[in-house]
């Protein structure tokens, strides 16, 4: 079967009539089978996927198949879906089924997108390389020897080796984008509040998002259309109307564009990702728009106001998880304080439990004031100097990443090194503001490299139309790789 790079070159063949919806989905489980050492997909819903691709043969044949007919998808294991299991990466949900299933899910579904597995992911969304999952490291299908990102990192890898179209992933503090960057894909964080987080698994309820992973820009615009919007059980969302993302024209004028200095200049970014980096840089302003550097004062607490927020607010979220309503009970117990204890000792993984316990001590009593207020106040100001830059500017642009795709194993003894992978994606998290991740050529070893857009709050139509421009400009060293063994 050829490749497809957009779900309108697979429609316009699906009504051609020279293919169906049931030889794509054989297509991508013929894939998933020969691509197992890859570890990207821990449940495959092999008769469920055959069946609905039947039905909306159906539908495309009557004239009456919804918007997503011919997309087969992969959902990120913190997604909800009900009578499916979920497991968040974590033996304290082993055996756990969902018992509804998630908005954005759900308005997938409702548009006859096809839902072929569940896919791994480190525990709780909690990872920059996706070694956390208690259900084994998931392979880079570029280079078997290299991580593939995290925390999303097989939806990432699922689009990556051609398991599925596309994936839906969460982005709590770049675990979208950082993976689509390491397997050259797209990756998408809405504005957060423009998608409902109703049925996801919460990590850190104030930056969590969920996101598309795709092989093209359009399929990402589509798919936000159709997910984003008011829902009654996620009082979160914003209250604003969806504009037409997938309609959106292409980019006309010169955008004012600005790009924090640090992020090129630094000492710990690739060469080739600073060249590549700049050579858009270079590229953007040959075609006449306006591409200054900044200065951005607060970028050093940009990492330490994030770990601070989210290990506070994971310690929160993860109370529930005690052994007693659900998930893994221990048998070592021998009253209530013990079965606390021992089950989340033995249901959670080491960097859960060493964020739990993070969050546990800038929230208690002696310390609050002096952690997590602090940086409260410290990302208010990060959120006033980021809506200043944009009274200024239409995008912000950088790498996504300091360096391609690492070795397995290379960074677990060093929790800085591991943490600071996430330096030029955590401020779209900790602002609210949309963000995307594009592929922008490889290094010499044939590692994906990653550009990044930020745009202002709700600025996702504008965003999708540059990004499109911009995606013209990569493309020339774009590479899609897709594992062949």
């Amino acid at each position: 079967m050829k490749e497809y790079f957009t779900l309108i070159e697979i429609q316009n063949d699906l009504h051609k009539g020279s293919l169906t919806c049931v030889q794509l989905v054989n297509h991508y489980l013929e894939r998933i089978a020969s691509n197992a050492h890859l570890n990207a997909f821990v449940d495959v819903y092999t008769d469920e996927a055959k069946q609905s691709a039947i039905l909306i043969d159906e539908k495309i044949n009557d004239g009456t198949a919804g918007r997503l007919a011919g997309l087969i998808i992969g959902l990120k294991d913190v997604l909800s879906y009900k009578g499916h299991a979920l497991q968040a990466g974590s033996q304290i949900l082993n055996s756990y089924i969902a018992p509804y299933t998630a908005t954005a899910v759900q308005r997938l579904l409702d548009e006859d997108a096809i839902v072929i597995g569940r896919q791994n992911c480190d525990e709780f969304a909690m990872g920059s390389s996706n070694e956390n999952s208690s259900l084994g490291f998931v392979l880079n299908a570029a280079d078997n020897s290299k991580v593939p990102g995290g925390s999303s990192g097989g939806s990432a890898v699922a689009v990556q080796a051609g398991l599925c179209h596309a994936s839906l992933g969460s982005d709590t503090g770049g675990s979208v984008r950082q993976p689509a960057a390491f397997c050259g894909v797209v990756g998408m964080k809405p504005s957060y509040g423009r998608v409902s987080r109703w049925g996801l698994v919460a990590y850190a309820s104030s930056f969590d998002s969920i996101g598309p992973i795709t092989k093209s820009v359009e399929d990402a615009a589509l798919l936000l259309e159709i997910m984003a919007g008011p829902d009654e059980f996620d009082s979160t969302v914003a209250p604003q109307g969806v504009p037409s993302y997938s309609s959106v024209a292409d980019w006309n004028g010169k955008a004012r564009i600005g790009y924090i200095r640090e992020t090129i200049e630094s000492k710990s970014i690739s060469p080739e990702i600073r060249q590549n980096t700049l050579d858009i840089i270079n590229r953007l302003k040959a075609d006449g728009h306006e591409v200054e550097p900044i200065e951005m004062p607060l970028l050093d607490y940009l990492l330490p106001t994030y770990y601070i927020l989210t290990t506070a607010e994971a310690s929160s979220n993860l109370s529930r998880f005690d052994g007693v309503r659900y998930g893994h009970r221990s048998a070592q117990t021998k009253d209530l304080e013990s079965l606390y204890k021992q089950s989340r000792t033995e249901g959670f993984g080491k960097e859960v439990r060493k964020r739990i316990l993070l969050g546990t001590f800038v929230l208690s009593a002696n310390y609050y004031d002096a952690y997590y207020t602090k940086a409260q106040r410290v990302r208010r100001l990060v959120r006033e100097e980021t809506q200043k830059f944009f009274e200024q500017f239409d995008f912000l642009i950088s790498p996504v990443t300091p360096t391609t795709a690492f070795t397995i194993g290379e960074k677990t003894e060093d929790p800085l090194q591991m943490y600071l992978a996430d330096i030029f994606t955590v401020q779209a998290n900790v602002v609210g503001n949309p963000a995307i991740a594009i592929p922008n050529g490889t290094d010499t070893s044939g590692m994906p490299i990653g550009i990044q857009v930020m745009a202002p709050f709700f600025g996702e139509e504008k965003m999708f139309a540059f990004t499109k421009y911009l995606s013209s400009i990569t493309k020339k060293n774009n590479v899609v790789l897709q594992s062949n063994s």
